[in-house]
C-alpha cells in the first residue's frame, strides 16, 4: 500500500512523505492509517519498512537475535566522497558502542554509562538542575519585559540539558553553545535529508565535535570518577582495555542523546503546557503533575519519534514477509497513540494509569539509559518556568512553530510565549 490523500475515508493531507512540511507539523493522519492499514509498510522513497503497531515495535525490540541494531546510527541520507574526505582526516568513526552495538561489549559499555545516569545519581543531581533552571530563568526574566514577548527554546530548554550533562560528567574545557552546535550538526548530517551543500556544512562542526571527543579521551586529565575516566579503565570481555576509537563513539552517543533529544523534550514539554488551558498553573501548583504531563507528552509526541533496526535473516513481523537485511523504521511515536493499548490516544490526559507503556524510550536491553534523567529534567524545567514565569501564555504564532524535522527527531524550534497584562 502507498498511503496517499485518495482515500474513502478522511483524507490524509498529501502524500506520505517523511521529510515533509506537513508530515513534520503533524505526523498523526499518517500514522493512524499506517497502523490501521498497513502496520509494516514498505517506503519506495526511503527503502525502509515501516512498523507503526506497538506490539509488533515491542517485539522488535525485544528479539534481538531476528532484529539487530547495526543500523541505528548510519546516516540517513549517503554520504558523498567530498563529505567523506572532511570526516576521514578528521578520524570520523561510529563503530559499535551503545545504540548500534549487537556484540557482547554491550553490556560492559551499558553499565558504565547507566552508573552516571541511574535514579539514585539523578536523585542525587535535581538540586543541581534546579539551580541551573533557575540561574537560566534569572537570565530570561532579566531581558524580558512585563508584557513582552520570549522564546523559551534556545534561551532555556535547549540550554539545560547541555549545562546540566556538562556537569554531570565533569566537562569544564568547551562552552554549551558550541557542545549543542556540534551536536545538533550531527543530528542534522545522519539523520537529515540536507543536500551537498549543507553536508558540507554540517561536515565540518561534526569532525570538529569528533576530534575534541577524541583528545578528551585520550588526555590523561580527566578526575577520577568522571565519565570520561571511567570509560578509560573499562574492559572488553576479553579482559582488554576499551579501544579510543569505541569510547568516543560511546561519548558522541551519550553527548547527543543527553542534551539535545532532552532539550527536544522540555521544548516539546512547554510548547505543549502552554498551548492548554489552565495546564501551566496546575504544573506550578499541584504536586507531581509536571511528571504526569512530562509522561503524558513522551507519550503523544517523543522527541525520538522513530528508530531502526534490521533483519538478521528472512522473517515475518505483523503478518509481513521481510527478507534478510530489511531496514526497519520503528514508529515509535505512532506505537504512542496505539489505541489497542492507549484509550483515547489523541487526548492529552496526564495521569492515564498505563502512561509508561510508551515505548518513547526503547524497551530491552537497549532502552535508553538517560531515561530517568531525561523525565527529571523535564519535569523540573516546566515547574520552575511555570513558577517563575506565573501568567505566560503562548503567543498568536506559537501554533504552528517551525518544527525540527529529521528522520527519528521532532521537535519545536522555538517556544514562544508572552506574560497576560495584568488588570486594569
Amino acid at each position: 500500500m502507498i498511503l496517499s490523500a485518495a482515500d474513502a475515508r478522511e483524507p490524509l493531507p498529501g502524500p506520505l512523505d517523511l521529510f515533509d512540511a506537513p508530515f513534520v507539523q503533524d505526523p498523526h493522519p499518517w500514522l493512524d492509517r499506517l497502523r490501521s492499514d498497513a502496520p509494516v509498510h514498505h517506503d519506495p522513497a526511503t527503502g525502509l519498512w515501516l512498523v507503526s503497531r506497538h506490539r509488533d515495535i515491542r517485539t522488535v525490540l525485544l528479539d534481538t537475535d531476528r532484529f539487530l541494531p547495526d543500523n541505528a546510527q548510519n546516516a540517513v541520507t549517503p554520504l558523498p566522497v567530498a563529505v567523506m574526505r572532511v570526516l576521514v582526516r578528521a578520524g570520523f568513526t561510529l563503530p559499535p558502542a551503545l545504540a548500534n552495538n549487537g556484540t557482547p561489549s554491550h553490556p560492559g559499555l551499558r553499565r558504565v554509562v547507566t552508573r552516571f545516569f541511574d535514579a539514585r545519581s539523578v536523585a542525587a543531581a535535581v538540586p543541581m538542575i534546579e539551580r541551573v533552571a533557575g540561574e537560566l530563568l534569572d537570565e530570561v526574566t532579566k531581558y524580558g519585559t512585563d508584557e513582552g514577548s520570549l522564546d523559551l527554546f534556545g534561551s532555556f530548554a535547549q540550554i539545560l540539558p547541555c549545562r546540566v550533562l556538562m556537569e554531570l560528567l565533569g566537562i569544564h574545557d568547551v562552552d554549551p553553545a558550541t557542545l549543542i552546535a556540534w551536536s545538533d550538526a550531527a543530528l542534522e548530517l545522519f539523520w537529515g535529508r540536507p543536500p551537498l551543500a549543507r553536508q558540507l556544512e554540517l561536515a565540518e562542526p561534526v569532525a570538529e565535535f569528533h576530534q575534541w571527543l577524541t583528545a578528551t579521551v585520550r588526555a590523561d586529565t580527566a578526575p577520577p570518577g568522571s565519565f570520561v575516566r571511567e570509560l578509560a579503565a573499562h574492559r572488553l570481555p576479553d579482559g582488554t582495555p576499551l579501544d579510543v576509537p569505541t569510547a568516543v563513539a560511546a561519548c558522541f552517543f551519550v553527548f547527543v542523546a543527553g542534551q539535545s533529544t532532552t532539550g527536544q523534550l522540555i521544548a516539546t514539554v512547554l510548547h505543549r503546557a502552554l498551548g492548554e488551558p489552565g495546564l501551566w498553573r496546575r504544573a506550578a501548583e499541584e504536586e507531581g503533575f509536571a511528571e504526569a504531563w512530562v509522561e503524558e507528552v513522551l507519550r503523544r509526541e517523543p522527541p525520538v519519534t522513530t528508530w531502526r533496526r534490521t533483519t538478521a535473516a528472512p522473517t515475518r513481523l505483523g503478518g509481513t514477509e521481510l527478507p534478510a537485511g530489511a531496514q526497519l523504521l520503528l514508529m515509535l511515536m505512532g506505537s504512542g497513540s496505539d489505541p489497542e493499548v492507549f484509550p483515547e490516544p489523541d487526548r492529552m490526559c496526564p495521569g492515564r494509569a498505563n502512561a509508561r507503556r510508551h515505548l518513547a524510550f526503547g524497551t530491552g536491553r537497549h532502552l535508553c539509559p538517560g531515561a530517568t534523567l531525561a523525565r527529571t529534567e523535564a519535569a523540573v524545567a516546566l515547574r520552575a518556568a511555570a513558577r517563575r514565569l506565573p501568567g505566560l501564555r503562548p503567543t498568536a504564532a506559537a501554533a504552528r512553530p517551525p518544527m525540527l524535522g529529521l528522520l527519528s527527531f521532532r521537535a519545536p524550534l522555538r517556544v514562544e510565549a508572552e506574560r497576560a497584562p495584568a488588570p486594569r
